[in-house]
């Protein structure tokens, strides 16, 4: 009795959790969409305002010297008071004091445009610290419900056994921290430092209006404009390591073609993608499962194994699902335990969870397999 109310709750406490680190999902999934919207209008407001603040200063300086012929004519016109007419004075003078009239609005509507150009860069800088203060909710995301949400739901069996389950649970604390610093060290590295270079960009595009030429200022622009691109280009790659929307609105095979060219694309390899049998979504669990295991599989490949050639083969039959990884790497003893061989541990529990089978065929300086198999009773 005493057994099921500890069960009970340790898995009421194993929701909430989940629950929480859904919501910091979601959270900062708002943040970086909130924090892209407003870059791309702030970035266009802020070119906009700086090609007026150019013009009106080109303009100003052309009346101006207008302003300093006409007060010149005015003077000449003054000194030889006797050899012109009434009506020819008053038309200098109030010619003269026209030009002075729409120099002082000019000046002024210059003065607004700068105010404007500084208020923009100024919340530029403000969302810098929106993106510095999401660092501190970007390591509650990954490992935590990866493992929480999937491998967790069988925990009361994890506890049974005892000495090795104990040590599975701390392998889960290191890789929650892990995660954080991986993710902390991407966006402190990535975006944060982009925008710490695209706010002293902006600050030369400033001085370069200022002092330089326009052909100067339109180069220091479109470097801006790249950097912007490629700090946007960072978080959404962050936010599809999280958890790729994709997977919820296209289903599985759409998700892991796309994951494996962005593995591919980001790593500079070359990373095939097959399948056969029945193209079709699949229940949750099953399309959660497989593309954490690919990813984990193909994560393992690039960084542990220094992989150039990644092959995935996926097959979804009637009533069972397989898949395949193979890499080039430089391969492993399976029959030795490895030292951090946390992420096919834990690929084998997922799969386990799913009754179903993981195979790992692997030899040193020739590479790794890995096969999966699992079986599926889908509604």
């Amino acid at each position: 009795m005493a057994q099921k109310l500890e069960e009970k709750a340790l898995d009421h406490v194993v929701d909430d959790v989940i629950d929480m680190v859904q919501n910091s999902k979601d959270e900062i999934f708002n943040i970086s969409e909130e924090a892209r919207k407003d870059y791309e209008q702030l970035e266009k407001d802020l070119q906009e305002t700086k090609e007026q603040v150019t013009k009106h200063i080109s303009d100003g300086d052309e009346l101006e010297q207008k302003v300093q012929f006409s007060r010149q004519r005015l003077s000449e016109v003054s000194s030889e008071f006797d050899h012109h007419s009434e009506s020819e004075i008053r038309e200098v003078y109030e010619n003269t004091h026209a030009m002075q009239t729409k120099l002082a609005i000019s000046r002024q509507e210059e003065k607004v445009l700068r105010d404007k150009r500084d208020d923009l860069e100024r919340r530029l800088r403000s969302l810098d610290e929106t993106i510095q203060r999401s660092e501190g909710l970007a390591g509650k995301i990954t490992a935590v419900l990866t493992y929480l949400k999937d491998d967790f739901r069988q925990v009361n069996e994890m506890i049974e056994e005892a000495r090795e389950k104990q040590e599975f649970g701390l392998k889960i604390i290191e890789a929650q921290e892990d995660e954080r610093r991986k993710i902390s060290r991407e966006i402190h590295d990535g975006p944060a430092q982009m925008l710490a270079n695209i706010l002293l960009r902006s600050e030369l595009v400033d001085r370069t209006f200022r002092e330089g030429t326009m052909d100067e200022a339109l180069c220091e622009i479109r470097s801006v404009r790249k950097m912007i691109r490629s700090s946007l280009y960072e978080v959404r790659r962050i936010i599809y390591d999280l958890r790729p929307m994709a997977l919820d609105d296209l289903g599985l095979i759409p998700t892991m073609k796309k994951y494996a060219a962005t593995v591919a694309d980001y790593n500079d390899i070359e990373v095939g993608f097959a399948t056969s049998g029945q193209e079709r979504r699949l229940e949750q669990k099953y399309e959660i499962a497989f593309f954490r295991l690919m990813q984990e599989a193909l994560q393992n490949a690039v960084k542990h194994a220094d992989a150039s050639l990644i092959d995935v083969k996926l097959g979804i039959k009637p009533s069972i699902i397989e898949m395949l990884v193979k890499d080039n790497g430089k391969g492993f003893d399976p029959t030795l335990k490895q030292e951090n061989s946390f992420g096919l541990i834990g690929m084998r529990e997922r799969v386990e969870m799913l009754d179903g089978s993981l195979s790992v065929n692997s030899t040193i300086g020739e590479g790794t397999n890995i096969a999966i198999q699992v079986p599926y009773i889908g509604s």
